[in-house]
Parts: structure tokens; sequence; C-alpha cells
């Protein structure tokens, strides 16, 4: 089957931060007590109309814009019908016909860390359904109806992807720029994001399209990653058979690593889709998109060639700095008080991100003008790095300034320079072939002998005064 490829095609979507509902006043914001944030609008109740939330389309454009889309100036709402029980009107108002953007694209680092442009067949605004509860009783069901009816982008790709790595890094990108353009919280475990994944195989350099399967509702990405590149191989075991694929809804399953049928696939006419009656046609003025346009925020690719560029960093680094905008803001801010980007980017990507884990960097103690100064005074050369790291843990822990911190590590720091002579004539001593080889040109061993000082002083020693002591020493050692 080696002369068979995948074919990927998403369905994104992503819930808009909004305070209030797509339709109603009810709060959009995440949890509450159960059916406590309803109204008859997000209930379907009869007699109760819709009314569009205009921020909502606004962060809609943002994203069209975003992922170069053409903006309509007239897109119109339609109701999507099916029955599910967290469906209480027994349909979903939507886009179907007329969306709201089309024809946008957006570029990846594909396999082999080559970039591939993936087009981007549509973006919709649509309602967000309930949520049913399975697991908390052995006789009954659940539903929560405080999500009917908070606002959803759908980003529809065409089937440009190969693969389940090309799909985990597309996923990333877009919730990198919808984090960037602050319209969603981008919090996975709450259903902020996720996606549907259509599937199809076909021989490699051929153009048509298969019959496709879709896993739905995947709400992480490496799942969706496995779960592609599973789906992929299974496809090709049952052609490599002779078998034929089945149009299917298929559910992943996390504990076994397989992808299992759900239904059989949908059609758009199963939907018996018609225009929303409720609902005027949706115009978005060429002066509101201008508008957006002009406020629309530094977005990651051009922060990315920006970090390389000015702060003279290597591409992988630059991209890990980028990775959300909390981020990006922070090392901006200590670069500001450093003075170093590079030093600045190597203590962020190491130390730092060590240190926090899973916790977002808005929330740590440690404000980045004080990380800042810590790097000054390291790049001053008055501290060893050891002591610098024993200092940055205690700023990480107690959140204060480096200069306070500093002055009490100053107090157990040797500078004596009688004192860290003799040392340094012990070390010299004790390592004559080192010596030696320094003296015939392997000036890289002065390195070996700074660490070997610190070592014996247990990182105490003033670096700036050792450096002085061990190039005298050196020097002396060469004239005799």
């Amino acid at each position: 089957m080696a002369d068979y490829e995948g074919v990927i095609g998403l369905e994104i979507h992503v819930q808009l931060k909004t305070e209030s509902k797509l339709f109603c006043q009810c709060p959009a914001e995440y949890g509450g007590k159960p059916n406590s944030r309803v109204c008859p609008i997000c209930l379907g109740l009869p007699g109760a109309l819709p009314a569009l939330n205009r921020a909502a389309v606004e962060y809609a454009v943002r994203m069209a814009l975003a992922l170069n889309c053409n903006v309509n100036s007239q897109s119109a709402f339609a109701r999507k019908n099916y029955f599910y029980p967290d469906l209480p009107k027994g349909y979903q108002i939507s886009q179907y016909e007329f969306p709201l953007a089309e024809n946008g694209s957006i570029n990846i680092l594909g396999e082999a860390n080559i970039e591939k442009n993936i087009r981007v067949s549509r973006i919709h605004l649509e309602e967000e359904a309930g949520k049913s509860f399975h697991d908390m009783d052995n006789r009954h069901s659940f539903i929560d109806y405080n999500r009917c009816g908070v606002p959803l982008i759908e980003i529809v790709t065409e089937p440009d992807l190969g693969s389940g790595e090309e799909a985990y890094a597309l996923l990333n990108k877009i919730k990198r720029i919808a984090e960037y353009l602050d319209i969603t919280t981008g919090n996975m475990d709450q259903g902020a994001l996720r996606c549907d994944v259509n599937i199809s195989i076909r021989r490699a350099g051929d153009t048509g399209l298969s019959t496709r399967r879709e896993i739905k509702n995947m709400n992480s990405f490496k799942f969706a990653r496995k779960a592609i590149d599973y789906e992929i191989f299974k496809q090709m075991e049952i052609i490599g058979s002779g078998g034929k694929v089945l149009q299917q809804t298929m559910l992943w399953d996390e504990k076994t690593g397989i992808t299992m049928p759900m239904r059989a696939k949908e059609e758009m006419d199963d939907y018996r889709y018609f225009p929303e009656p409720d609902l005027k046609p949706l115009e978005v003025s060429l002066d509101w998109i201008n508008e957006i346009s002009r406020n629309l925020p530094e977005l990651p690719d051009e922060k990315l060639d920006r970090f390389v560029k000015d702060y003279k960093l290597t591409a992988d680094k630059a991209r890990a700095l980028i990775a959300s905008p909390n981020l990006a803001d922070y090392y901006e801010k200590v670069v500001n008080n450093s003075g170093d980007p590079v030093l600045s980017a190597n203590w962020i990507l190491t130390e730092l991100l060590r240190e926090i884990k899973e916790t977002d960097i808005e929330h740590i103690k440690l404000k980045p003008e004080n990380l800042g100064e810590l790097i000054k005074i390291i790049k001053s050369g008055q501290i060893s790095s050891r002591i610098a790291k024993d200092l940055f843990k205690q700023m990480i822990t107690t959140g204060r300034a480096a200069g306070k911190i500093e002055n009490i590590v100053k107090l157990n720091q040797i500078s004596d320079k009688k004192q860290l002579g003799k040392i340094v004539e012990n070390v010299l001593s004790l390592n004559q072939n080192h010596v030696k080889m320094y003296l015939s040109g392997k000036e890289r061993l002065f390195g070996y002998f700074m660490g070997q000082v610190m070592d014996k002083t247990d990182g105490r020693a003033n670096p700036g005064i050792v450096r002085e002591l061990l190039t005298q020493a050196l020097k002396y050692s060469k004239g005799q």
C-alpha cells in the first residue's frame, strides 16, 4: 500500500469568548449551575425570537481576515435539522449556502519541516448545542443546556492535509492565531476548540477523492493525530485486502487506540437545511471590515519573522517563544530590561519553562522586569551560573526582585583575591596536563579551569575575579 496516500480535511470548531450567547443575552462563559444560564430563546420555546450578537460577528471576521479569507458582504443563517436530546429546538442555527467568509489559506510546517499551504474553504457562524452526561448514573443520562447558543465559528479546510502530523500542525496554528486574536479561551478541556476529521485514501498522484470516513468531536490534538494515522492505516488495510471503505461516522477510542463505527455518515440532505425565517441576512459593510483589519494584532507569523530579524534568534527558538501571546509578551518585557535577546530567550526556554511547567506564564510570581534584571547581573559576570540558578529559584518562589536577593547572595560570595588566588594556584597545579594543552593553543580549556575553581568554592567565587586571576596565572605560566 506504499502507493497510497491519505487525504484529510478538517472541520474546526472554535468557541468564541463573547460575554453573551449568539442569539440571546444569557452568559456565554463556561460552567455555572446546570441549566441556570438559559432562557426561552436558547431553549427554543414557542414565540421566542433570536437577535444576533454583534461581537460574535466581529470575532468571526477577525479570524476570516487572519486566514486570508474573502469576507462576504452578505451571508445568511439556516436551520440545520437533526434530533438529539441536547439540542432542545430540534435544529441548530448555522450557515449553509451563504457563509460569512470563503476562499482563505494558511501555511503550516508539514512533513520534514517543509512549508505547505492549506486552503480554507469557508468560515461560518453557528450556535453550540448543550451537553449530555452518560456516566453519572447507571440508569439515567443528564443534560445541561447552559452551553446551548454559545457562539462558534466553524473553519472548514479543503482536503489538503496528508497525515496526522500535518493536521496536528494546522490545529496548533489555528489555536495560536485564535488566541492572538483574543477571540477564544483556547481551553480544550472545556470544549473551546475541537474538530471533526474527514479521511480518505487514494493512489499517490491521483487528484480525485475516494469514499471518506469522518471522526467526530476530537478535543485533543494529540488524539486527533493518532486517530488520523490509525484511520489511514485501517483504510489501506481494507483496500489492500480487497474490501471497500464504507462512508461512516467514526469515534476514536482513547483506551484501545482504534476508530470504531458510530453510524452511517450523514449527507447534507439529511439535515434538511432551510433558511432561518427569524433572522434577516447578515450584512457586513466594507467599512467595518476595514476597521476590524486595521485593529488586528500582530499575528504569530509576523511576530516570528520579527523575533528572528530584530532579536537574532534562531527560527526554532522564536517559534517556541511565540507559542502563546502571553509568553511572547513576557519575553519582550524581559528583553527590554536585560538588553540581551539571546540570553533572555535561553533562560526563558530552559530555566523558566522547566519551573512553571503547565502553569500559565500570566499567573507566575516572577515579573519579567525582575528576570530581565537577573539576566543583566548574569551578563555582567558578577555572579556564577550556579548562584544565578539558586537566585532564580528564590525569585520564582517569592517573586522578589533580583537585586534584593542578590544582596543576600553577595554576603556569601568569595571576593577575596588572596583566598581565590590560592584556589586558582591549586587548580592549575592539579591540572598540569590541561595547562600545557591550553598553552599549546586549546584556549577553550579556560572554561574548564573556571569550572574547577567554582566547584571548589561551591559556586561562591566571584567569577569576575576568578577570570582575572586565571588570566594572570596562565600568562605567567606561558612566560616561564
